[in-house]
């Protein structure tokens, strides 16, 4: 097992599931973000994490460390949050390509979840990826693709604060090798 000291143990966060009382019980990970903050969680939360599950897997210890080095707390907070609410309940699944309205393909948690700045959507993104959350990333680009849907280049780069930096005859020539990027839904 891995030894790492923490600044904050025992960070309580509130349990959405009716089954917490199961969760209370079950043995705890220690979640260590970037910042040496940790984030107590019970062992079955982490489950949708390949990235924890694989690291705590052969050690049953209560309080098993799994450092997040990559993963800031506030997000880790929000990637727990997701993680507890789903932890007994599967997400929607997200059809792709997206065809109709976002809010209509996701469950009202999952849409409030992701209602978020455009910095901490990509952080919450960074998350999920390193931490190999499948469901919450396809979640969470499903909301930048919902976001970026119908616009024109010239709008997602301001969105995105994007520097176009490519000439009108690179451009031109990109549109035309790939027209769907013009195509208006």
């Amino acid at each position: 097992p891995i030894s790492i000291s923490c600044r904050l143990l025992r960070q309580e966060l509130p349990t959405a599931s009716a089954s917490g009382n199961r969760l209370d019980t079950a043995p705890k990970v220690n979640l260590i973000a970037k910042d040496g903050t940790c984030i107590e969680v019970p062992r079955p939360v982490i489950e949708k994490s390949v990235l924890c599950k694989t690291m705590t897997e052969d050690t049953e210890e209560d309080g098993a460390a799994c450092p997040l080095p990559m993963v800031e707390a506030d997000v880790l907070r929000k990637v727990v949050e997701w993680l507890r609410h789903h932890y007994d309940q599967q997400p929607l699944e997200i059809e792709k390509p997206l065809k109709g309205r976002f809010e209509d393909l996701v469950s009202p948690f999952d849409r409030d979840f992701v209602a978020l700045e455009t910095e901490e959507l990509f952080n919450l993104i960074l998350a999920a990826n390193y931490m190999d959350i499948r469901e919450l990333l396809e979640l969470a680009c499903a909301k930048v693709a919902s976001t970026i849907k119908g616009k024109t280049p010239e709008q997602v780069r301001e969105m995105f604060n994007i520097v176009n930096d490519w000439t009108p005859e690179t451009e031109q020539a990109q549109m035309e090798r790939n027209p769907w990027c013009t195509k208006q839904d």
